[in-house]
């Protein structure tokens, strides 16, 4: 086929991008093919061409929205103490959940409603994703545990479990409606929660 001929290409991720916005924003299941195209600016033909169906285009998405959007959120669990890497994660939560620029909430706690959705896949996958990121909370406080900030006996798993789960509580409230000061309101009342479990396994 000529140059001519050829049909006219996309930016493939400035598609994939809109893509994500979308579903972020709708949830896969609310989210059609018809919102997918005319979203991404493409036809049905290309938008299967290119990412091979809805189910592949969000799985796609859900990488991209993880490895480029809210990173500060994780980056401040490299905090030089534990109390201060946990305080950075949940302001810098209230924050990036709050952006005018973005849909509010977080993708991974928002993106799909396994009650309603037909693909267990779908459900399972935000599933493990989710499972990774208590794994990564938990995995700064094992760090805090081994450089000696907090006691053998701190039980790590519970307070990344107990975190995370706030964390999707926060996710859940700014889709509600609820602004940065509601949701900082939240980050800062967890201070004496964090302040405590600090205190009581600080190793003497």
């Amino acid at each position: 086929m000529s140059e001519r001929g050829r049909p006219r290409s996309f930016d493939r991720q400035q598609a994939l991008s809109r893509a994500m916005h979308l579903f972020w924003q709708k949830g896969f299941e609310e989210t059609s093919m018809s919102d997918l195209t005319q979203a991404m600016g493409i036809a049905p033909p290309s938008l299967y061409a290119a990412f091979g169906s809805k189910e592949a285009l969000f799985t796609e998405a859900l990488d991209l929205y993880q490895a480029t959007v809210n990173n500060e959120i994780w980056n401040a669990l490299e905090g030089e103490t534990i109390a201060a890497a946990i305080e950075g994660f949940l302001v810098n939560t209230a924050r990036a959940y709050s952006r005018p620029d973005q849909p509010s909430g977080c993708m991974i706690v928002l993106g799909s409603n396994p009650a309603e959705s037909e693909i267990a896949a779908i459900g399972e996958d935000l599933r493990l994703r989710r499972a990774e990121n208590i794994s990564r909370i938990m995995k700064r406080f094992e760090r805090a545990v081994r450089e000696g900030e907090l006691a053998d006996t701190f039980d790590y798993a519970a307070a990344a479990v107990f975190f995370a789960t706030l964390q999707n509580g926060m996710s859940l409230l700014a889709r509600d409606g609820g602004g940065q000061d509601a949701l900082m309101a939240v980050a800062r009342a967890a201070a004496p929660a964090l302040e405590g479990m600090v205190r009581h396994h600080r190793r003497r």
